[in-house]
Formats: C-alpha cells, structure tokens, sequence
C-alpha cells in the first residue's frame, strides 16, 4: 500500500499528512456465502487533471467459511503509463457478520491485514463495521474504517475513512446506485476539510447465472472528488467468477 503512496506522491503536490491513507475503492459488502468459493479480479485507477494514470490490477480467492465468515487473500500490484507493473501489497481480508435477519439491518466487522512489499513501509490493519440495510428493491450500505501501519520506517497515526452506497436492484444482471468514500485523518481529532479527502460518483454491478452454483459478477464505479486533498477521479472495475 506505501508502494501506491509512493508513486502517487511523485505525481501530485506535496500534501502532508493527508498522504498517508490510502483511498477506498471498492466497497465492502456482507452477505451469507457459505461454502461459495470465488476467483476475484479488481482493477482501479487515480488520475489528477494534468498527470498520468496510475493503475492498481490485484487478482484474490475468496471463500464463505461459514453463514458469518467470509476471508479472502488477494494480490495487489502497481503501474501506471511509463512505469511497469509490479507487485505492490499482499493482502488477507476478513469479514464476519454479527447479526443474520433479526435486525433490520446487518452488521458485519471487516478487516483487512496489509503486508507491503517494501519492508520498510511496515504492515498496516484496516478494521471498522459494515452497516447493510434493504428498503424494498433499494440496498443501502454504510462502512467506517480505520487504519493503521505498524513496524514500519515512520509508524503512523490511526486513520479515519468512510464507505456509502445506495442502489437500485433493477435486475439480477442491473443494478444502478451511487457510491461513496472519503478520507477524514486522524480518527481522533480529523484533518481539517480543506486537506480532507471526498468522492462520489455512479456505479453499476449486477450477475450472470453460468451453471449450478456458478456465477459471474462484476462493478463498476466511475468517482469524482477530492484524492489526497486535491481534485482528480477513480475508476473502479471488479469481476467475480463465484462456484
């Protein structure tokens, strides 16, 4: 993750503190998934009016352990124009539902336990709840997390960053909504908002049946805002092969 932060820091103006957490891109969702395996290829992007694209492809297998339990480990890797692509990030993400149904929401804990390929940039965890609600056809979704790198050069302090999304369920294969992230700083006393970072922008996912117990989903969110205090945008693109 210190890898992204460091090329990214070559490409905008110095911003401090408000460099040191790393944005949201792709939402966390619970659900029941037991004994559901999945291949699960992410793809996303930061451009800044200006400057070249930087690219993050990471490539993971998940598995539902149990009704509450689903982890994941997946690899995340680092290019851009002009730079080759290389390993950035090893990642091992847990999610574990705490209510099933008898709430009208659920709620999950998620955490996400970050190894850097540069040593130096030390091990980060990332834990926070995961809020799910239905209101008829309509999914919503509220995530806080915080962050934090340990053993590294220069450890940090503990970081505050939010996920929303609402969506439509129009279809199985079609489903339109907005989604949202943001970077507060430190979770204790937050940075002010000017160096504050917030995205918004549309999104679109949906699945395919390809068998018995097979299937492929995917998302896409195209996010307008502010990356690391100055204004930019993020394409985000998953596809799930789930058996």
């Amino acid at each position: 993750m210190r890898n992204r932060l460091a090329v990214l820091a070559c490409l905008i103006w110095p911003l401090g503190s408000a460099l040191a957490a790393d944005p949201g891109y792709y939402l966390v969702s619970v659900y029941e998934n037991e004994g559901e395996a999945s291949i699960d290829y992410r793809y996303w992007t930061v451009k800044f009016p200006g400057r070249p694209v930087q690219t993050w492809p990471e490539i993971g297998f998940g598995y539902g352990v149990s009704k509450r339990w689903y982890t994941e480990l997946y690899a995340s890797f680092i290019g851009g124009t002009g730079v080759a692509t290389k390993l950035s990030t090893l990642n091992w993400q847990n999610d574990y539902l705490l209510t099933q149904g008898q709430y009208p929401f659920d709620l999950a804990v998620h955490t996400n336990l970050i190894w850097n390929r540069d040593r130096a940039d030390g091990v980060e965890i990332e834990i926070g709840p995961a809020l799910q609600t239905d209101v008829g056809r309509t999914q919503l979704n509220a995530n806080a997390f915080l962050e934090r790198r340990f053993d590294g050069a220069v450890p940090g302090p503990t970081k505050m960053k939010y996920q929303w999304q609402a969506k439509y369920r129009w279809k199985p294969w079609l489903h339109v909504g907005l989604q949202g992230f943001g970077e507060l700083g430190p979770w204790d006393h937050w940075s002010p908002h000017a160096r504050q970072s917030h995205r918004a922008g549309p999104v679109l996912s949906g699945s395919w049946d390809v068998g018995a117990r097979q299937q492929i989903k995917y998302q896409a969110a195209w996010l307008n805002g502010k990356i690391y205090g100055r204004p930019g945008s993020m394409f985000s693109m998953r596809l799930q092969y789930a058996f």
